[in-house]
């Protein structure tokens, strides 16, 4: 019998029936292993711009997309086909796009850097018909739809307000526009992100434009405007980035125990738990004051003492909005696209960046992973959608981390010290000029090293042709090393290109 604990014991407890296969399948995706086995499996080509967003319906045979191009997909992702296609109506790129729950997946709500939030319904061998619910000055980055329902969902956007939605009666309700946590401002910020909690709809969490992660209960604030600025329940924030209003936060996600993820724009992604509340520290958003019970005194409060979350490192994300997730079917793993085109894991438990593949020639905005099985979706500044799954890869730019030969200290640095100013730049919703699917289909053979293997070899040409010439004079010798240490500069914008 094989030592306990290894794979090999794994496989031989399933074979003979004292493991199901189930909880083997679960067990082997939860590993290391499996992580080291990812690779791209499929391509899917059939936007004309960015995709800025991808979903799979909840059981997982169709993946949804939205693009630039304004339109939507509906991929039978297995066969790497479109089921269907459809403009959605909107002027400007569409940002985010979802499924509503049990609605036979033809109930879809997207929303747009126009500022609108449509709903999409497709008929029985009919047209798509669109309504507009809300048309904003600002774009609405996020929509989160309500767990188990197939007519309520929210929405944030960057003029800092949060919308409800109710299909039955097409009602759009303003709630709340967020404001800064400062005391002496009522400044209102921009909105990025939103999402649910899977466990108890009533709660859902904002992200934006400063360093606070805001969860309310929507049984705690008022729907006919009188909350103007909404009612917080808890604050999350890393300690050392309490009042420093340097930083921002684009994508944030649950897991089903309750656990969430926010990715910073100039740090790195987190992991808070209910222990890092700033509320159940006693921590007072805005003051920094904190009652000593004990003395009866108001004391300024240290935030060295305030519990740290754990930390997940390595990627970039000053560019664009990104989201982030979580993989496995035990939530054993974050995921991230970043500023250099790759795709970062880490292990949750403990933060270990265990791998970076390569997943657009720019930049990966997106990573989502199918409901029920060992695949995920990402897609970002390419035309194209990658679908990632265990095996192998038919593309040679998977890397290991450790197995990437000196890393640009800039895209793998660990952390991000930038004192920029500018928060977002127009990368973020200006249409990529010279997208082709030829530029995406270049990328299918762009190995990792492949540009300075080109470059080593012709350097050995190079040199082959100068040993031949050795009748030939000082000077021309000289101009051979020249060329020689032209062609060496030129690694570099080959990788770049």
């Amino acid at each position: 019998m094989p030592a306990e604990g290894t794979r090999m014991a794994g496989l031989w407890e399933r074979e003979v029936g004292r493991l199901r296969p189930k909880r083997f399948a679960n067990a082997f995706m939860a590993s290391r292993d499996f992580v080291q086995s990812l690779g791209i499996q499929k391509r899917l080509r059939e936007h004309r711009g960015c995709v800025n967003t991808v979903s799979f319906n909840s059981s997982g045979s169709l993946l949804l997309s939205g693009s630039d191009d304004m339109t939507l997909v509906l991929w039978n992702w297995e066969a790497g086909t479109p089921a269907t296609s459809f403009h959605t109506g909107h002027e400007n790129n569409v940002l985010h796009a979802q499924f509503m729950p049990f609605s036979g997946d033809r109930s879809i709500v997207t929303a747009g850097a126009d500022g609108e939030v449509r709903h999409l319904q497709m008929r029985e061998g009919g047209p798509v018909v669109v309504d507009r619910f809300v048309e904003l000055e600002y774009p609405v980055h996020r929509l989160a739809v309500e767990p188990g329902s197939p007519h309520t969902f929210y929405s944030c956007g960057g003029d800092g307000s949060v919308w409800h939605f109710d299909l039955r009666g097409k009602e759009a309700t303003k709630l709340f526009s967020c404001a800064s946590i400062n005391d002496e401002t009522t400044e209102i910020i921009e909105l990025y992100a939103i999402a649910m909690d899977p466990r108890n709809p009533c709660y859902f969490a904002l992200s934006g434009s400063d360093e606070y992660v805001r969860l309310y209960d929507r049984r705690k604030n008022y729907v006919n405007g009188d909350s103007l600025f909404g009612s917080p329940v808890e604050h999350f924030c890393p300690p050392h980035l309490i009042g420093q209003n340097k930083d921002g936060i684009t994508g944030l996600a649950f897991s089903q125990a309750g656990e969430m993820l926010a990715s910073y724009s100039y740090d790195n992604i987190y992991l808070f738990e209910r222990e890092h509340g700033l509320h159940f520290n006693n921590f007072k958003v805005g003051e920094k004051l904190l009652m000593d019970e004990t003395m009866g005194a108001t004391l300024p409060l240290s935030v060295e003492k305030l519990p740290v979350p754990q930390t997940f490192k390595g990627h970039q994300n000053m560019q664009t909005v990104k989201g982030v997730n979580f993989l496995g079917p035990n939530y054993d793993f974050v995921a991230s696209g970043s500023d250099c085109g790759y795709v970062f894991i880490w292990r949750k438990k403990g933060g270990e960046l265990i791998r970076v593949m390569k997943g657009d020639k720019r930049i990966v905005n997106c990573v989502e992973q199918h409901p029920s099985e060992s695949i995920f979706a990402s897609s970002g500044i390419d035309t194209s959608i990658k679908i990632w799954g265990g095996g192998g890869s038919e593309d040679p730019s998977i890397a290991n981390f450790d197995e990437v030969d000196d890393p640009d200290p800039y895209l793998f640095s660990m952390s991000s010290d930038s004192d920029s100013s500018v928060y977002m730049d127009d990368y973020i919703f200006a249409p990529v000029s010279g997208s082709s699917d030829g530029e995406d289909e270049d990328d299918d053979s762009s190995g990792e090293d492949t540009s300075s293997d080109e470059g080593d070899e012709e350097d050995t040409e190079e040199m082959a042709e100068g040993d031949e010439s050795e009748e030939e004079d000082t000077e021309e010798m000289a101009d051979g090393d020249e060329g020689e240490e032209d062609d060496k500069d030129g690694d570099g914008d080959m990788d770049d290109e």
